[in-house]
């Protein structure tokens, strides 16, 4: 990533203040998009939660299987240690037998073993690798996961297993649960952080392959992957994020910049065999929040 992300202290990384519409505005665009919200809601074939912080918000305090988007809580730990020097990026990681699994990822189908701390978590992040995540997870434990999680006030969040795939009866029902208040106020703090840990998880946020689910419908450009200097954004809205998918389940975390900076959440959970409504309603959700960040007109 590179160092582009410097701005007032303001939280403003930079952005002219004309270019963001008028705080009655944005409030009254608000309640439309709310608006908008209780309709892909009614049309979800499940439960649909969405957080921007202060500004929109449905059934934000639910919670619900996240699928891959709890790694998030992985990655926010392993930034903290690696901009504290307890984990050097450059640390050689060697995969272990039972750090592979199955679905998403790269890894099971390459033949090298050794990797850097850094290059597992790029990989985590840009194509949710289960077997990255694994590793990741065995190197940091999920006592500090845990312990990253509480200190950021993430009280119902949380990592509960490795990935296994499949998953049986005897494990965990979940990889990771949570609540979208909790991770979007982790992504707002992304965006408008200065904190060296913040910065290299924006980074490595940046780089995910996925933009199928929030992103899908807006004007975006997924291989920008510098956070703006200046706003309002050319090229429609700025994004980094982390998607999950499971059976019942799509999800979708991340900061998003377009004339202002703001984080979000949008999870959805249903019956299996569902899921193409699921995704129908995150892409609705991903309409109203790009309406809150998008410059007025």
């Amino acid at each position: 990533m590179s160092g582009k992300a410097a701005g007032g202290a303001d939280g403003t990384r930079g952005r002219a203040p004309e270019a963001v519409r008028p705080e009655k505005a944005r409030l009254q665009e608000a309640r439309l998009e709310e608006a908008r919200l209780e309709e892909a809601a009614a049309a979800c074939p499940g439960t649909l939660a969405v957080c921007v912080p202060g500004v929109l918000g449905l059934n934000e305090d639910v919670v619900l299987p996240l699928a891959s988007t709890g790694k998030v809580l992985l990655l926010t730990a392993l930034a903290q240690d690696m901009a504290a020097g307890v984990v050097d990026p450059d640390e050689r990681v060697t995969l272990r037998d039972e750090d592979y699994a199955g679905g998403s990822g790269l890894l099971t189908g390459l033949s090298a073993r050794d990797w850097t701390a850094g290059d597992l978590a790029l990989l985590t992040a840009a194509v949710s690798d289960n077997t990255a995540t694994n590793a990741l997870l065995r190197r940091v434990g999920l006592g500090r996961v845990d312990a990253a999680a509480a200190a950021l006030g993430l009280a119902r969040t949380r990592i509960h297993d490795t990935i296994r795939e499949p998953r049986l009866p005897e494990h965990p029902p979940a990889f990771a649960s949570g609540t979208a208040r909790e991770l979007a106020g982790l992504m707002r703090s992304l965006a408008h952080g200065r904190e060296p840990w913040q910065r290299l998880l924006l980074g490595w946020m940046a780089h995910d392959t996925d933009r199928a689910l929030v992103p899908a419908l807006l004007p975006h450009e997924p291989e920008d992957r510098d956070p703006p200097e200046v706003l309002p954004y050319a090229a429609g809205v700025w994004v980094a994020n982390k998607t999950g998918t499971d059976a019942g389940t799509r999800a979708d975390v991340g900061v998003m910049a377009g004339a202002r900076w703001e984080g979000y959440a949008v999870l959805a959970h249903g019956p299996a065999g569902r899921e193409h409504g699921l995704v129908q309603a995150v892409r609705q959700a991903g309409l109203a929040i790009a309406e809150t960040v998008l410059p007025a007109g």
